[in-house]
């Protein structure tokens, strides 16, 4: 291995360090106690160090808000592929979906409440972002409907998991009833 191939899988595994300790932090305490100082100090490296990686904490939940996008498009996969037929995918999509924001509150957050300076609904949206999507709509393209556009329907199913979400975290929602949120979501929406 050469001199500069060891800098940069140094330099790159610096980097997922800062990434897992400023989620590890958020997870545990908010994004608030997400400072440069807090996550120099946790890592026992310099600020100047840091910030040779990223240039503020925006960089940082951004970071944190594709490595959450990756997570849950693998999550997502996996519940699809877990189930028996497109109604009881989307089922499933929903579930995954809706449990990955709760056992995952702060990279949620990153990933949707807060600016990470991510574009979405762009040519140059990142690459996690398009695969979290492609993850929903790749497996609700069979329960659009007729003469429904897929990726208009995917919007609006992901645009319902995220208000079921928001408003379950907040509790705005009652917690008993949330199978049932799922169910309805499905028979109104999904038509197989």
């Amino acid at each position: 291995m050469s001199v500069q191939e060891r800098k940069e899988r140094e330099r790159a595994g610096r980097e997922r360090l800062i990434v897992a300790t400023a989620r590890e932090l958020a997870e545990q305490q908010g994004w608030d106690a997400v400072t440069t100082r807090r996550l120099a100090e946790r890592i026992e490296y310099s600020q100047p160090v840091l910030y040779s990686h990223f240039r503020g904490k925006r960089e940082i939940i951004g970071a944190v808000a594709l490595v959450g996008a990756a997570e849950m498009a693998a999550s997502l996969r996996a519940a699809a592929r877990a189930a028996d037929g497109p109604r009881a995918r989307a089922g499933a999509l929903a579930r995954a979906y809706l449990d990955f924001a709760e056992r995952n509150p702060a990279v949620y957050d990153a990933m949707f409440q807060l600016d990470g300076g991510l574009a979405f609904a762009h040519d140059d949206t990142p690459e996690p972002l398009k695969d979290a999507f492609a993850a929903l709509l790749e497996n609700l393209e069979e329960v659009a409907g007729n003469g429904v556009h897929p990726g208009l329907f995917t919007e609006v199913f992901w645009a319902a998991l995220h208000g079921l979400a928001t408003l379950t975290r907040a509790g705005r929602l009652p917690p008993e009833e949330a199978e049932r949120r799922i169910e309805l979501l499905v028979d109104r929406l999904a038509e197989v």
